[in-house]
C-alpha cells in the first residue's frame, strides 16, 4: 500500500477543455498510475480516473475556494489561455490565471513535484513577423509585452529554493480534436472545406500569397501530450524548455492540394480573403448542413475560429523551430504531418462533426 501511495501521481490539468488540455487528459487517462483533475470554466463529466472542477481562474477567491482541498496534487499541467484583441491585453489575464493556480496549490500540496507550462513560438516573436529560423530554446527574448515569457519568469522565480521543478513546452500550431477552442487550425480547414464543397466551390487557399510557399511545421495534440508527460516526469527535463514539433516541414502549396483531394475537391488558385469576414454569414448554411448530413448539433461559433485561421494563413515567412533538444534529452516521437491532418479529419467524420 505504501509503495502504491508513493507511485501515485495526481495531475491537475488547467485548461481541461481546450485542444491541448483535453488531449492531455485523454492520454493521461490511458496510463495506469495517474489520477486526473481537470480545471475549466465549463467543468466536465467525470469518467474513470478523471474528474472536473468548474472554476473561474481569473477570480483569485474562486480559485482558492475551488482548489483548497487538492492537497494531493503532484503535477500541475498548465494549458489555460484567455484570448484578447491585442498582444498587450493578453498579459494581465494570462498571468493572473497562472499566478492564482500556483498560489492556490503550492502552499497546500506538500507532494508537488512539477509544474508544466504550455507556451508557443510567441516566445520567439513568431507572431510579430519574420523571426530567426530554426528557432532555438536558447534564443534571446524580444521586446515585451509577451505573456509566455512573463509566465516562465514567474515560475523560475517561484521555484527558487523549492523541491518541485518546472518545464516549458513550445509547440508549433497544435492540431487535434477540441470544440469551442480559439486556436484549432484543423477544425478551421475541415469546416472551410466542407462549406466549400456544399457550395460547389473549389478549395482556395485564403491566406497571403507568400504564405502559400513558406516553410512551416505543426504539432499533433497527441504527440504534444506524450511530450508534456515525458518532460514532467523525466528528471533530466527539470527546469528546461523544449520545442515540440511533428518532426517534418511542409509548404501549403504542396499540402493544400492533398487536403483538397481528401475532401474530394478541386483546387483553384489562392485568393487572399479574410475568413472572419467571408464566413460570418455562413451560420444558416452550416445549420442546414448539420440537418442534411445528420451531424452532431454544434453551434457555429464553437466549431471554428476564422480569426485564428486568418492569423496562421497570414504567415508569409518561414515558421519553424529546432526540435533536436527534446531528442537529445530522450523524446523521440514523431508524426508525418500529412497523416496527422488526414487522421484528424477522419476523427471529425467519425464524431459526425463534418460530412
Amino acid at each position: 500500500m505504501r509503495n502504491n501511495e508513493q507511485s501515485r501521481k495526481v495531475a491537475l490539468v488547467v485548461g481541461a477543455n481546450g485542444v491541448i488540455g483535453s488531449n492531455l487528459i485523454h492520454y493521461l487517462a490511458q496510463l495506469p498510475d495517474w489520477e486526473i483533475i481537470g480545471l475549466s470554466r465549463r467543468g466536465g463529466e467525470a469518467s474513470g480516473s478523471v474528474r472536473y472542477i468548474a472554476v473561474d481562474l481569473l477570480e483569485e477567491a474562486d480559485t482558492h475556494e475551488k482548489l483548497q482541498n487538492l492537497t494531493h496534487v503532484t503535477h500541475v499541467f498548465y494549458a489555460a489561455y484567455q484570448d484578447r484583441p491585442t498582444w498587450a491585453e493578453l498579459v494581465p489575464p494570462n498571468m493572473a490565471m497562472l499566478e492564482n493556480v500556483v498560489h492556490a496549490i503550492e502552499p497546500i500540496a506538500p507532494k508537488l513535484q512539477h509544474i508544466s507550462l504550455m507556451q508557443g513560438y510567441k516566445v520567439y516573436g513568431a507572431h510579430l513577423g519574420p523571426f530567426k529560423t530554426p528557432a532555438k530554446e536558447t534564443d534571446a527574448y524580444h521586446m515585451p509585452p509577451e505573456f509566455n515569457v512573463d509566465q516562465q519568469n514567474f515560475l523560475e522565480q517561484q521555484q527558487l529554493g523549492k523541491r518541485w521543478t518546472w518545464s516549458a513546452l513550445r509547440p508549433s500550431v497544435v492540431c487535434g480534436f477540441g470544440l469551442g477552442n480559439p486556436m484549432n487550425l484543423a477544425m478551421v480547414i475541415a469546416i472551410y472545406a466542407s462549406i466549400s464543397k456544399e457550395l460547389g466551390l473549389p478549395l482556395r487557399f485564403p491566406g497571403k500569397p507568400g504564405a502559400y510557399s513558406s516553410l512551416l511545421e505543426m504539432t499533433d495534440a497527441g504527440l504534444l501530450a506524450r511530450a508534456t508527460v515525458w518532460a514532467a516526469t523525466d528528471e533530466r527535463c527539470a527546469n528546461q524548455a523544449f520545442n515540440i514539433t511533428n518532426g517534418d516541414l511542409f509548404r501549403w502549396n504542396e499540402m493544400w492540394p492533398k487536403i483538397a483531394e481528401y475532401f474530394d475537391l478541386k483546387v483553384a488558385p489562392p485568393l487572399p480573403m479574410s475568413l472572419e469576414t467571408v464566413m460570418t454569414d455562413k451560420e444558416p448554411l452550416w445549420n442546414t448542413m448539420v440537418e442534411k448530413h445528420g451531424l452532431v448539433k454544434t453551434s457555429y461559433k464553437d466549431i471554428s475560429s476564422w480569426r485564428f485561421g486568418d492569423f496562421v494563413f497570414s504567415w508569409d515567412y518561414d515558421f519553424f523551430a529546432d526540435g533536436t533538444k527534446a531528442r537529445r534529452f530522450g523524446f523521440h516521437d514523431f508524426i508525418d504531418t500529412e497523416e496527422m491532418f488526414f487522421g484528424i479529419f477522419d476523427d471529425f467524420r467519425q464524431r459526425k462533426l463534418i460530412p
